[in-house]
Order: structure tokens, then sequence, then C-alpha cells
């Protein structure tokens, strides 16, 4: 009997990263496919390669193309790890293909990080998939209340933890095996602006010079160029070359799977990533930074009331801050087999006989312009079926065909920098 399939459907590296993670909690036992849809952000093959979960089959299509795919309406569950509204457009789209089908796939989406802004307009779009994952218990009290509000069933919630809290627990390097290592990992968007961007990282490289004998890494997210989750204006790698003549020794730019860098890190510094949390799940001491104020902006707000609030000032002098027991439970941090509960649900709904019809809560009724506006951005009409007119024709295609040859040029821009600044840089730096 070939193995039960689990499907991602994932937009972006960090959301292919939760996506999988996930599929391997929920369903260890099950061969993995890959959807990648088209877009901006869709991840490269380095970016695959740092996250390390080799799916079993992949594909790179369309919202559009997956409404008719019979091999992602025979797969046992699909994991939309989306944006919300794509989530929206396909709840809505593949909830019209599969009806009237006997047996369609369990449906499950949820947050790739920490839910700190916009948490009602997400969390409407994910409505009517079988399974909304929390990430922790605060989540899954204010998703549930959310759906009760409005008629939503509150029993599709179901609280879990971000699926790659892992890892082996810190322990302090013994004498003399390694320096200690400070990690500062680093957003594509927070803080936002270059003045901003290096003045962080002169701390960081200020930092070094004060602590010779620590090891200074400066994470990265992605190679100048490539896409992230979020727009990286001002990548780090071309902020360096203003340090590059007077940076420390001790001081290194790293690329790499998160996990693998916290194996040699005692202490974690971030203004607000959700490496943050990797870190204290681990026990690692975790800075979450103040220089720039706690603000809704910059997500750190969400660590209020974590006891990791500190500055540069502090790490100079020494800070190792831990997380408060009481916020990190409520965070999900530290639980044993967290996605227990979220197995019981697919078990359940593959038990209970036919899976009703996918209703989302927006619908052409409630929302018709929100949702006509989502459904045609991806080429699909209110029936869920692909426009039969391209959008790529009139005006609107004669548009598109100049952001696409802007964007080429863009592209060939980034190259000759990275090729011709970044890549000596890094050579210069170490850079792993």
């Amino acid at each position: 009997m070939p193995p039960r399939r689990i499907a991602v459907l994932a937009d972006s590296d960090t959301r292919w990263k939760w996506g999988a993670a996930v599929a391997q909690q929920l369903a260890p036992g099950h061969a993995l496919d890959a959807y990648f849809l088209s877009g901006r952000s869709t991840p490269t093959e380095r970016q695959l390669a740092e996250i390390g979960i080799v799916p079993d089959t992949r594909r790179e299509v369309s919202a559009a193309e997956l409404v008719d795919d019979q091999e992602l309406a025979a797969a046992d569950i699909v994991v939309m790890a989306l944006l919300g509204g794509t989530v929206l457009t396909l709840t809505h789209s593949l909830g019209l293909a599969w009806d009237g089908r006997e047996r369609r796939p369990i449906t499950v989406t949820g947050y790739v990080g920490v839910v700190y802004e916009k948490m009602v307009d997400g969390l409407m779009t994910r409505a009517g998939s079988d399974v909304v994952l929390a990430n922790s218990a605060y989540d899954a009290g204010r998703f549930r209340k959310a759906f009760t509000s409005v008629g939503v069933d509150p029993d599709t919630v179901v609280e879990c933890a971000l699926p790659f809290l892992g890892g082996d627990p810190y322990l302090p390097s013994a004498s003399g095996e390694r320096p200690f290592t400070l990690t500062f990992a680093v957003q594509p968007s927070v803080p936002k602006g270059k003045a901003s961007r290096l003045a962080l990282l002169e701390r960081a490289a200020a930092h070094a010079r004060r602590h010779p004998d620590r090891e200074v890494l400066v994470k990265l997210r992605s190679l100048p160029g490539e896409a992230t989750t979020h727009v990286e204006a001002d990548p780090y790698q071309l902020l360096v070359e203003q340090l590059a003549e007077t940076a420390p020794a001790n001081l290194r730019l790293v690329y790499g799977n998160m996990g693998e860098v916290l194996d040699r890190t005692d202490l974690l510094v971030t203004v607000s990533s959700t490496a943050a949390l990797e870190s204290m799940h681990r026990g690692i001491p975790t800075a979450i930074l103040t220089d720039f104020g706690v603000r809704e902006a910059h997500g750190n707000h969400y660590f209020l009331h974590s006891g990791c609030l500190a500055s540069w000032d502090d790490i100079d002098a020494g800070a190792l801050p831990q997380p408060d027991p009481v916020w990190s439970a409520a965070q999900g941090i530290g639980k044993s087999d967290p996605y227990a509960a979220a197995r019981a649900r697919v078990a359940a709904l593959r038990v209970a006989g036919p899976l009703p019809p996918l209703r989302p809560y927006y619908t052409p009724q409630r929302a018709s312009l929100y949702l006509g506006d989502l459904l045609q951005r991806h080429g699909l009409d209110e029936k869920g079926r692909p426009l039969s007119a391209p959008l790529t024709t009139g005006d609107a295609g004669r548009v598109k065909a100049v952001v696409r040859r802007v964007a080429r040029s863009g592209a060939k821009s980034l190259y000759r920098v990275g090729r011709q600044r970044v890549a000596p840089t890094l050579r210069k730096w170490g850079a792993a």
C-alpha cells in the first residue's frame, strides 16, 4: 500500500520551513509533496538547501493551476503555508472544485511566526480550514474567541507550537572548547532604513571590539537579490562595506540553518526574530533589542513580559537574559509533543465520515469586493475557475511587461553588486 501523502503549499522560504516542519509533525509517515507558488518570493535552491527538508516531489505552480490538480485533490492532508489572502483564495476555489467529491483532503493552515499585528485580518482569511494551528495557548484563546464571535467553529483552532522549536538543550561550552559566541539574528524588514540597520551592524562590531575573546556572528537571511517573506531594502551584506576596513577579526557574517548556528551560540541577540523563540526553547540566553524602542512597528512589543528586553549597552555590560517561565509557557516554549492535539484532530476528521464542504468566512455574499479582488489577483473568477482571459492582456499586460523588464534589470544590478562588491567582502570576513 503506497504511503499517505501530505502536500505543502508555500510561497516563500520561511513559509516552506514552517509548512514542511508542520507536515513532519502532523504526519511523519506520509510522503511529502511540495507545491511552490510562483511569485516574488518563490524560494531558491540555496534557500531550500539551507532549510534542509527535502520533499518527495516538488512543483512550481500558480494558484489557478491548483484548482484542477488531481494529485493535490488526492492528497490526504494539504498544509497551506501561505499569505492569508492566498489561503482564502484557495479555500474558496478548492472548496468549490472539491465539492461533491466522495473524499477530499484535510486542510491545515496557521502562522509561520508570532502573531503581533493584524490578528483579525489574518485569522478571518484562514477561517474555513479544517485545522487552524495556533502556536501558543495565548494565540489559541484569542483565535477561538474571534471565531466564536463571527459564527466560525472555534474547534477548528488547535493549540500547538512553532514546529521548528527543537534542538539540543543549551550547555555552556567547557573552558577552552570554543569562544563564547554571540549571534545577532538579522531581519529583512526590522528595523527599516539604511541608517538604522547600519547602526545595529556598527553596535555588533563595537561589541566585538570590546570583547575580543568572544566570537560575534551576524546571521544573514538571504543573498542580495534573493527574495524572502519580507522585502529587504538594505541588505546587511551591502552595509558591511562601510565597516569592512575597520571590522574586528572576531566579527563574522554567516548563512546556514538557524538550528545549526544556535548549536554554537551562547547569546542570541535580535530585534524581534522568531529565532528568539528557537533560542529560548533551547535555554540559550536571548536578548530582544530595545535600542530603537519597544514598538509595535518593530514587533519587539510581543516580548514585553518575557524579561528578555535589553539594549546593546546591557549586552556590552554582560547581560545574559533568560525568559520568564510563566511567559514562556504561554507562548508554547518548552512544550513536550506540542502537535499531539493536532494529530488527534486530523485522526478524528479521518474517521468521522465524509468531510463537509470547505466554506471560508468570506463569501461572495458577505465580502464580494474583498474576495473578488483576491480571486482576480490570482487569476480566478468568483466560481473559483481560472479566468478565461489572461491578466497579461491589454493595458494590464503592458504594465506588467514593463514591471518585469524593470525587475530583470534590478536583478542584474543586484547580481553585479553581489559579484563585484559583496562576494569579496564576504571572503574577506570569512563568511560561512
